[in-house]
């Protein structure tokens, strides 16, 4: 996991030394009077009835034995009011903090985030949510304010560690005892839209990857570390169009181009990874969803499973909600997944229709290098004129009480995000002997001043919750598409099925034309020749409904037939989830069901292993790495938590990727971190036991081949694993190694087990790894724990949906110390699943509480 950067770690010596002081009271403290005093205080009441101002009518909550909230409202005001009052009730301060990321005011919680709130005011999302605001409709206007209005009432009667125990905490003096909670406003929703969109943003990592190796390799070399998608493995859709409706349902990389301050654009993008998870080429989902042609009720079946970074609390919060009586002014019955903060269900099913996402990756982010007026840096070129940057103050409040003044820039581009703070790289320190102007670490000629703005979609007024909002009403593939034209960003794969046993794909999103170029480097920006000409239109975009091959598989793999006129991406998902899965379907034994499905979504079959696994039993290896590579002889290459060939393995794959690459690249930054990417350069690689990437550069006098490699690296590997383990191989097991502890973002990364323990819960062993169906990513450079994962998992039965099963990462509350706190998290990690309940009579059998909120 990732220290740098923490949240806390700037007064975690503070903590430590209260601590020290308190001695045993100190312990008392924390090990049980805020465990057992203070953290039931904010435990939501579940059963009798609370009366709130502003609802129409009374609302019946009732939450099942995992403590999912169903909500029964007749209007609905009702119904979003009553939404928005149990996501504070349960998850208050997963809210706060999401909201002060949003708006880039993390400081006034936590002192030293300046720079972090810098980025984000310079990003700008809570001015494009306000102007998103000031678009809405009148309907998305009041869904949006109903929901505010709960959160408020909430609010109204509970402050600080009624709350949650994290405000406790958040009082000591060492961090901001001078905090207040305040109101709820729909802005404070929209602006979650934005860090959602960054969080999935795309490929400007690998856009910056790019420009910077081309300084130390070639461009053949470049090609060769990020190539072009497989041929053989699929893609989404491979006819656009539709199908027949269904039988009823029974009961390359372009030459270099100029740019300047890439490292300092990195390493303010890193600022937001603590918070909002650092991207990986994995972070995306699975989802398929099967025809009754093809599955044991005749009806279609509907799996997803979005991967996201780990975290505590889950990032999801499953709901129910219902129109008592259905009407064009109370249209909703929806059950699903929300995000805390937002009203309405994200992924889910409603009467009759059901849907999945993931992650399409578009390349929607392009940086421009912008000339800057030598004789006055307040402009910048357009086209052989120096125009104005527009610029706006921000003054960032910090929890000390101090404040800081920053000035954001913008070209016709976007915000300039090289100079949110620090000198630019063509600027160094007197007394930096090893400076190097930025021109000559890459070898490209760049301006003599200027600034990198970034052109993103996002930041074009468009909320995606209003297609949410379509979707949890649909009735049918018309209604669907017409929802998913309004779902301008994060692009993402949306899968469908419906109770007359149709099932479809669109993606949705707006995808640049370019005058010129692909989006794969940094561009100039002081004329029109690279300059956006418009977006891909929704009807040219991807779809298919009933195809014939009876199902549909995505998994943030290649969209568009090969034939495809647009551009979308280059930086694919490599598609070795996509095939396993296509594999799984096309090889069924029987009809698939939903026990079938469940064998899918824990599927940790490693194609990677497939490859090089029988290469290394070709391998004459020295007597003390024998017993370790027996272990690989007759493995079936599934990466569970209880086997020792996966261990060995993956050991050695860390190896092998640092042994191979870090030699050729030009700094730690740009070392290899496993992935799908990574997966298929060493497929290629293969091929060519002399390829000169074999070769380690610290080693002039020697030229070292494939096999070469690949035994240090498997003696490596095995000098890790006993240094770890221990000489006993039956202690060695892939699910320890590759663990998930799940932390909370903010205190739960503190570096003071005291206050950690409080909040954090794990480790549990677990199974699957990169680039496979169960996916649980690590990192080659940090390390085997696992640091993203599937966030939920859902399967969706269309003939009966209250035969629906899910389940999410930790628990529904927000709590900690609450029973539903982790009670998800050993479901997860076995890969088992809880009843999704739709039908009121199910809901109340299987009720925990019943709370009647009344006007």
């Amino acid at each position: 996991m990732q220290k740098a950067g923490k949240i806390l770690g700037r007064v975690s010596i503070g903590i430590l030394i209260l601590a020290i002081i308190a001695g045993a009271g100190g312990l008392y403290y924390f090990k049980s009077y805020l465990p057992k005093v203070v953290a039931p205080k904010s435990f939501p009441q579940i059963d009798g009835e609370i009366q709130v101002d502003g609802l129409d009518g009374p609302v019946d909550v009732i939450r099942d034995q995992m403590g999912i909230p169903h909500i029964y409202a007749t209007t609905a005001h009702d119904l979003f009011f009553a939404q928005g009052y149990v996501h504070a009730q349960e998850r208050f301060w997963q809210m706060d903090f999401w909201r002060h990321i949003g708006s880039g005011r993390i400081s006034e919680m936590f002192s030293g985030e300046v720079e972090t709130d810098a980025f984000l005011r310079t990003l700008g999302w809570k001015q494009t949510a306000e102007a998103e605001w000031e678009q809405l409709g009148a309907e998305s206007r009041a869904i949006l304010q109903s929901y505010s209005d709960g959160v408020n009432a909430y609010l109204k009667d509970h402050q600080g560690a009624d709350l949650s125990l994290e405000y406790a905490l958040l009082g000591l003096p060492i961090l901001s005892p001078n905090y207040k909670v305040e109101e709820w406003t729909p802005i404070n929703s929209l602006t979650w839209g934005k860090a959602m969109a960054w969080d999935l943003r795309g490929n400007m990592d690998e856009e910056i990857q790019r420009a910077v190796l081309l300084k130390t390799l070639t461009p053949e070399q470049v090609a060769q570390l990020f190539p072009s998608y497989p041929e053989d493995h699929p893609v989404i859709v491979n006819n656009i169009g539709e199908g027949p409706a269904p039988a009823a349902v029974p009961a390359s990389i372009p030459e270099p181009a100029s740019f300047a301050a890439l490292q300092a654009v990195e390493q303010n993008i890193a600022l937001l990874n603590p918070m909002l998870g650092k991207l990986g080429d994995g972070i995306g989902s699975n989802s398929w969803v099967v025809s009754g042609k093809l599955s044991a009720t005749g009806a279609p079946l509907l799996a997803n499973d979005p991967h996201l970074g780990i975290q505590m609390p889950s990032i999801w919060f499953q709901v129910g909600l219902h129109c008592v009586k259905r009407s064009a002014k109370c249209p909703f019955a929806v059950a699903g997944f929300s995000f805390a903060g937002v009203p309405g269900v994200v992924i889910g099913h409603n009467d009759r229709i059901a849907w999945g996402f993931t992650n399409v990756g578009p390349d929607v982010m392009d940086l421009y290098i912008e000339k800057v007026n030598p004789d006055n840096p307040n402009q910048y070129e357009v086209n052989g004129t120096w125009v104005d940057f527009k610029t706006r103050e921000e003054v960032i409040k910090t929890a000390s009480g101090d404040s800081v003044t920053i000035t954001v820039r913008s070209t016709r581009h976007g915000p300039v995000i090289s100079d949110t703070y620090g000198p630019l790289k063509d600027q160094g320190d007197a007394k930096d002997e090893d400076f190097v102007p930025f021109k000559d670490r890459t070898g490209v000629e760049v301006p003599e001043n200027y600034v990198i703005a970034l052109a993103w979609t996002a930041l074009t007024p468009s909320t995606p919750f209003e297609a949410i909002w379509g979707l949890d009403k649909a009735q049918n593939w018309e209604d669907f598409r017409k929802a998913a034209s309004n779902f301008h960003v994060p692009a993402q794969n949306l899968i469908y099925a419906d109770i007359e046993g149709n099932i479809g794909y669109q993606m949705p999103g707006d995808v640049p034309i370019r005058s010129k170029g692909d989006g794969t480097v940094p561009v100039p920006g002081w004329t029109d020749e690279y300059e956006w000409t418009g977006m891909i239109p929704f009807e040219e975009l991807p779809y298919t409904l009933n195809p014939a091959e009876g199902y549909i598989a995505t998994a943030n793999n290649q969209v568009p037939p090969r034939d495809y006129p647009h551009f979308i991406t280059y930086d694919w998902d490599y598609g070795f989830r996509a095939d396993r899965i296509v594999n799984m379907i096309q090889s069924a034994p029987n009809r698939i069901d939903m026990d079938y499905i469940k064998t899918m979504h824990g599927d940790s079959y490693d194609a990677n292993a497939a490859v090089f696994a029988p290469l290394l039993l070709d391998l004459k290896l020295a007597a003390n790495l024998t017993p370790a590579q027996d272990m690989l002889k007759n493995w079936d290459y599934q990466d569970r938590a209880d086997s020792t060939s996966a261990a060995v393995f993956n050991a050695f794959w860390r190896s092998f990727l640092k042994n191979t690459f870090n030699d050729d690249m030009p700094e730690e930054r740009y070392y290899p971190d496993g992935g799908s990417r990574w997966n298929e350069v060493m497929r290629n690689m293969v091929k060519d036991p002399k390829d000169p990437f074999w070769d380690d550069k610290t080693t002039p006098d020697v030229i070292e081949t494939m096999d070469f490699i690949m035994k240090k690296s498997f003696a490596d590997g095995v000098a890790e694993l006993k240094d770890t383990f221990g000489n006993d191989l039956k202690k060695w097991n892939w699910g320890d190694m590759h663990a998930s502890t799940f932390r909370n973002g903010t205190l739960g990364e503190s570096g003071i087990s005291l206050i950690e323990d409080l909040f954090n819960r794990g480790p549990y062993p677990t199974s699957g790894g990169e680039a496979l169906v169960n996916a649980t990513g690590w990192s080659v450079v940090d390390g085997y724990e696992t640091n993203w994962l599937p966030s939920m998992r859902q399967i969706i039965d269309l003939q009966n949906l209250n035969n629906s099963v899910t389940v999410h990462t930790t628990g529904e509350s927000g709590h900690a110390y609450h029973k539903h706190y982790d009670d998800m998290a050993p479901l997860w990690a076995n890969i088992e699943y809880y009843p999704m309940w739709w039908n009121l009579d199910s809901v109340l059998a299987d009720a925990e509480g019943h709370l009647i909120l009344k006007p």
